[in-house]
């Protein structure tokens, strides 16, 4: 695996704050690369990003912990006030992180509250149009799988292909059927929506996007993202309603109610 850094300051004299502002470590899905350092440009605190693989998501929760928490581990509690997760509670991924300095994560059930701004932003949209499939600048730059270590579901399930190249593999017909068998998951959805964070090619992806629904017959809608909720964890603005804050003896548990993640003891053990 191979994570992305925004910033390598290694060899450089390190303090925790920088004429009064907190230096944060953020950790972050790099479905958010383009927004995370958006509104790390413009922060009131110093932060240095690292960006890890979209297909974190597909190995498992276990799997996907265990990568997340080694991050945790290299960072220098002496050189951060805090740690900040730009995920939220991702198939359980982030269930037991705990670090040697404040870890703060996003009250959030996935990457699409952090992309709208809030939950109630996302829950309403959700009732209002139930089966939506949504998409981003980086849902569509990061589209295909990024780990190379034959960990990710699609690749174990050998589903990690375009239309395209099962038409060069196994020819046009038996390319349909495979798309068509493959795809039984997406028909749950009627709608995509593209979600405008601001960031990248708005212009070339709603038309991608728009062509993509057209082909599956779903409506298409944009609509515009709100960056809010992620200038205010990277600028260290945590209220109790929006983030979860873990000291250095608890770890990260999900409630499965309104407030997605909790904090627990150390003692009680890793989910």
């Amino acid at each position: 695996m191979s994570e992305h850094h925004a910033n390598d300051q290694a060899g450089l004299p390190w303090q925790k704050s920088v004429s009064g502002r907190a230096r944060y470590k953020v950790i972050a899905c790099e479905i958010l690369y383009r927004e995370v350092c958006a509104c790390a440009a413009v922060s009131t605190s110093v932060t240095d990003p690292v960006f890890m693989p979209k297909g974190l998501h597909d190995i498992g929760k276990e799997k996907m912990r265990l990568r997340l928490q080694a991050v945790i581990d290299a960072v220098d509690p002496e050189h951060y006030d805090a740690i900040l997760l730009v995920y939220g509670l991702c198939n359980l991924g982030v269930q037991g992180l705990t670090a040697r300095v404040p870890l703060v994560i996003p009250r959030a059930h996935d990457c699409i509250t952090l992309m709208l701004g809030s939950r109630d932003a996302y829950q309403d949209y959700f009732d209002q149009h139930p089966g939506t499939y949504f998409k981003s600048p980086g849902w569509i730059e990061r589209e295909t799988a990024d780990l190379t270590d034959d960990q990710t579901i699609p690749t174990q399930l050998g589903i990690n292909h375009t239309y395209q190249e099962y038409v060069e593999q196994y020819g046009e017909e038996n390319a349909e059927y495979l798309m068509s068998v493959l795809g039984d998951w997406l028909h749950q959805y009627q709608r995509l929506t593209y979600i405008d964070t601001g960031t990248g090619s708005a212009e070339a992806d709603i038309r991608l996007t728009q062509e993509q629904a057209a082909e599956r017959n779903w409506a298409f809608e944009t609509i515009r993202g709100e960056m809010s909720l992620l200038r205010r964890l990277l600028d260290g603005d945590w209220n109790k309603d929006d983030f979860l804050v873990i000291q250095p003896d608890e770890q990260i548990v999900a409630t499965y109610d309104p407030g997605i993640v909790a904090a627990a003891p150390l003692s009680s053990g890793k989910a």
